[in-house]
């Protein structure tokens, strides 16, 4: 006697269940891949993991304080965010699940500047950045420098001619241009004006994957607008200094 043929409803079922299990397994095998947080410790305090932090803290900082010393801004407080964060053990390929180790660090300086010489504090922070861009061999430079929307932004700060973004739009109060962000508190604003924030604070620190850290720590964006009369915040985008890959390969930014 012939035996009945599965139906196309017990096929599917079938189906489901084998990809149930199948699913399962790589969740476990993908579970085992996981660093552990002992083996993110070791690869975040080993040699060529301090040598790279140290180099990428180094230029970060050398940035900051290039506008200190190159520009009318007067450097304030640095704060200096540094993390290394383990890969996981997804299930389908993803970022995350590429490396067991992927470290970070960003600076970000707060300047004092005195609110009825913004247009002189930008035009010379242009004026630097005009000096780094033709120089044949930049360092830690400003990257910003003049253009047509910048110079008519001075002009507008001293007085001179309207809002460069149009007279129905709030007042500017940040560049961008590369791996650099500067803001700055709004001073012709009487109303909803915005004013650069306090940095978020720090959690409790975990060297080597968690570092944080402000300097000088009694100072406040607060206290420098009470003693400058504004704040200028030059955030920097945090370099990915040094990685492990899972297949072994390490890569470090220099």
């Amino acid at each position: 006697m012939a035996l009945p043929r599965t139906s196309h409803t017990a096929r599917k079922i079938t189906a489901v269940v084998w990809a149930a299990i199948v699913f399962s397994v790589a969740s476990c095998s993908a579970g085992d891949r996981a660093v552990s947080l002992d083996e993110t410790r070791k690869l975040a305090d080993s040699p060529k993991a301090v040598q790279a932090r140290q180099k990428a803290e180094k230029q970060l900082l050398g940035i900051v304080q290039t506008y200190d010393k190159e520009t009318p801004l007067t450097l304030a407080l640095v704060t200096v965010k540094d993390y290394c964060r383990r890969g996981s053990g997804g299930v389908w390929p993803s970022d995350d699940d590429t490396y067991k180790i992927r470290c970070m660090v960003t600076v970000t300086g707060y300047y004092g500047a005195a609110r009825r010489r913004i247009g002189d504090v930008l035009d010379g922070v242009l004026s630097a950045g005009d000096r780094h861009a033709a120089a044949t061999t930049p360092g830690y430079g400003v990257d910003f420098g003049h253009d047509d929307y910048r110079t008519k932004l001075v002009a507008y700060y001293r007085g001179h001619r309207p809002n460069p973004d149009g007279s129905h739009t709030t007042e500017p109060m940040q560049l961008s241009d590369g791996s650099q962000r500067l803001e700055w508190d709004m001073v012709r604003t009487n109303r909803h004006r915005t004013l650069v924030e306090e940095p978020p604070a720090c959690a409790k620190p975990d060297p080597p994957v968690t570092r944080c850290s402000h300097k000088p720590e009694s100072n406040t964006v607060a206290s420098i607008r009470s003693k400058y009369g504004m704040v200028f915040k030059m955030s920097i985008t945090p370099v990915d200094y040094y990685q492990v890959y899972k297949d072994g390969k390490i890569y470090t930014h220099w």
